[in-house]
C-alpha cells in the first residue's frame, strides 16, 4: 500500500464548499433536535459526529484519517473528564462535612433575600477574580448559592445565572485565568495590558448586568418561614461549626497561590474528609468511599433541603464525561478533518474593513465554540487565522485578544455541549438552557465588543488605539 495513503496526519484538504455543507448539515441537526425537540445533547451530537465522519470520507478521506481526528479529538477530554471526577467528589464530601451546610446557615445571615440575585453576582466576582477558576466558584460557592435560593422559595435559574455571570467575569479579568493567560499568550500581547484593554469592553457589560439583577433579581415573595425551617433542618443534621469552612478556606488560599487546579480540587477533598471528622465525628473509610462515588445521602426528612444536600460523587458526573468525550470527538472531527480551517481561509479572504475584520473574529470564536464546545479551540484556532491579518492592516493585537476572550471564553458557557456548559450544569444541578436566559454578563459581552467595532467613537479605540 501507498504510505501516503495510510498515514492519516496526510490528510486530503477539504475545499470551503464542503466544509460549508457540514456545517450546514451539523448546525441543523443540533439546532433540531437541541433547542426544537428539546433533546437531550448526548445523541444529537453523537449523530452530528457520524454525519461528519461520513461527509468527511465521502470527501475522499479514508477510514484511519478520520479515526485519527476523532481520536485526537477524545483525548483533549481526559483533563476535564479529570476534572468532573474531582468537582464530583468534592461537592460529596463537602456535602457529608458539613462545608456547603454550614455555608448555607451563615449565608442566611449575609444576604437580603429581597437582592440576593445581586448579592450572588458580587460575591462570585470577588471570589473568581481570586482564584482565577469560574469552575471552582460555581463548584464551592456557586453550588450554595443556588441551595440556597431554593430555600427562600426565589429563583434558582436566576440565580444561576448571577452565579455564572459572577463566575465569568473573575474568570475573564483575573491575572490568574488560564483563559486570560492563554488568549494573551496567542494574541502575543502583555497580560496586564490584555486585561487592562478589556475594560472597555467588561465594565459596561458588568454596569448593565447589575442593574439587570438588581430590577429583575429583586423580590419580595421570599419565603422567609422555609427560610428559617431549612436553618433548623441544618443544624439538627450537621454540627454548623466555623471550622466546617476550612475545606473553603483552603481551596481559595492554593487558587490564590495558583496551585495546579487538580491540585486544589485534592486539598478541598482531603480537608473536607478531615472536617468531616474532627466536626461531624464520621471516621468512617468505608462510608467515605461510597460517598465520594455515589453522593451524599442524608437523613434530612426536609425535601427542599434532602434535595441540596443529597448530591455529589463520581457517578453524579458520568452523564457529564460521556457528554464532554463526544463533544471533543465531534470537535476533532471538525479541527483535525480540516473542516474549520476551510470555512476561516474562505471568511477572511474578502473582508477589506477594519472593523469587519474585528466582528469577523467575534463571530469565528462564537462559531467554533458551537462547533466544538471546546473554549480554548475558540481562542486558539481564530486568534491563529486572524493574528497575521491584524498585524498587516494595523489593528491594534489587544483588539484580537479582547475579542477572543469576549466571544470565546464567555460564550462557552453558553453551550449546551460546551465544556465550561457542561461542567457547570453538572456542578449546580440543572441545565444550559434553565441559567443562560439569566447569564446576563454572558450574552451581553460579545454585544459590546461588536458595538466597539461597529459604533463610531467608540470604533476609534478599538481599531486605532493599542493602550
Amino acid at each position: 500500500m501507498n504510505q501516503h495513503e495510510e498515514s492519516p496526519e496526510c490528510l486530503k484538504e477539504i475545499s470551503f464548499g464542503q466544509s460549508l455543507s457540514i456545517f450546514v448539515v451539523t448546525m441543523s441537526w443540533l439546532l433540531l433536535t437541541i433547542l426544537y425537540w428539546h433533546a437531550e445533547p448526548l445523541i444529537p451530537l453523537l449523530t452530528a459526529a457520524v454525519f461528519t465522519g461520513l461527509m468527511l470520507m465521502s470527501f475522499g478521506m479514508t477510514w484511519a484519517q478520520v479515526e485519527s481526528a476523532l481520536i485526537r479529538g477524545v483525548q483533549s477530554s481526559v483533563m476535564p473528564a479529570i476534572l468532573l471526577v474531582l468537582i464530583g467528589i468534592l461537592i460529596a464530601t463537602w456535602m457529608m462535612s458539613g462545608t456547603v451546610p454550614t455555608l448555607l446557615v451563615y449565608g442566611t445571615s449575609w444576604f437580603q433575600p429581597q437582592w440576593f440575585a445581586f448579592s450572588a453576582l458580587v460575591l462570585t466576582c470577588l471570589v473568581s477574580v481570586c482564584v482565577g477558576s469560574s469552575i471552582t466558584t460555581v463548584g464551592t460557592f456557586g453550588v450554595a448559592l443556588v441551595g440556597m435560593a431554593s430555600s427562600m422559595g426565589l429563583n434558582p435559574a436566576l440565580v444561576a445565572g448571577a452565579v455564572v455571570s459572577g463566575a465569568c467575569f473573575g474568570d475573564k479579568m483575573s491575572p490568574l485565568s488560564d483563559t486570560t493567560n492563554f488568549a494573551s499568550a496567542v494574541a502575543k500581547v502583555n497580560m496586564t495590558a490584555h486585561i487592562r484593554n478589556m475594560t472597555w469592553t467588561t465594565v459596561p457589560a458588568f454596569l448593565i448586568t447589575s442593574a439587570a439583577f438588581l430590577i429583575f433579581g429583586h423580590t419580595t415573595n421570599q419565603d422567609v418561614m422555609q427560610l428559617t425551617d431549612m436553618k433548623a433542618a441544618m443544624e439538627s443534621a450537621y454540627h454548623i461549626h466555623p471550622m466546617a469552612l476550612l475545606p473553603l478556606a483552603i481551596v481559595l488560599i492554593a487558587a490564590i497561590l495558583r496551585v495546579p487546579i487538580i491540585l486544589t480540587m485534592l486539598l478541598g477533598i482531603s480537608s473536607g474528609l478531615i472536617v468531616t471528622g474532627l466536626v461531624q465525628t464520621n471516621w468512617s473509610a468505608t462510608n467515605w468511599m461510597q460517598v465520594m462515588l455515589h453522593g451524599y445521602q442524608s437523613n434530612i426528612t426536609n425535601e427542599a433541603i434532602a434535595a441540596i444536600v443529597n448530591r455529589g460523587g463520581v457517578m453524579s458526573m458520568m452523564w457529564s464525561i460521556t457528554l464532554i468525550a463526544t463533544a471533543f470527538a465531534f470537535g476533532g472531527l471538525l479541527q483535525h478533518g480540516g473542516v474549520i480551517t476551510a470555512l476561516f481561509k474562505k471568511i477572511i479572504a474578502p473582508i477589506k474593513r477594519k472593523e469587519s475584520m474585528v466582528v469577523s473574529t467575534g463571530l469565528s470564536a462564537i462559531g467554533v465554540n458551537l462547533f466544538t464546545g471546546e473554549q480554548y479551540m475558540s481562542i486558539l484556532l481564530p486568534g491563529q487565522m486572524f493574528q497575521a491579518e491584524y498585524e498587516r492592516r494595523g489593528i491594534p493585537a489587544l483588539t484580537l485578544s479582547r475579542t477572543l476572550e469576549d466571544c470565546g471564553t464567555l460564550v462557552n458557557p453558553l453551550i449546551p455541549w460546551g465544556v465550561s456548559g457542561a461542567l457547570m450544569t453538572a456542578a449546580l444541578g440543572m441545565s444550559v438552557l434553565e441559567y443562560a436566559p439569566y447569564a446576563f454578563f454572558l450574552l451581553i459581552s460579545p454585544l459590546c465588543t461588536f458595538a466597539f467595532a461597529l459604533l463610531p467613537g467608540l470604533k476609534t479605540r478599538t481599531l486605532n488605539n493599542s493602550n
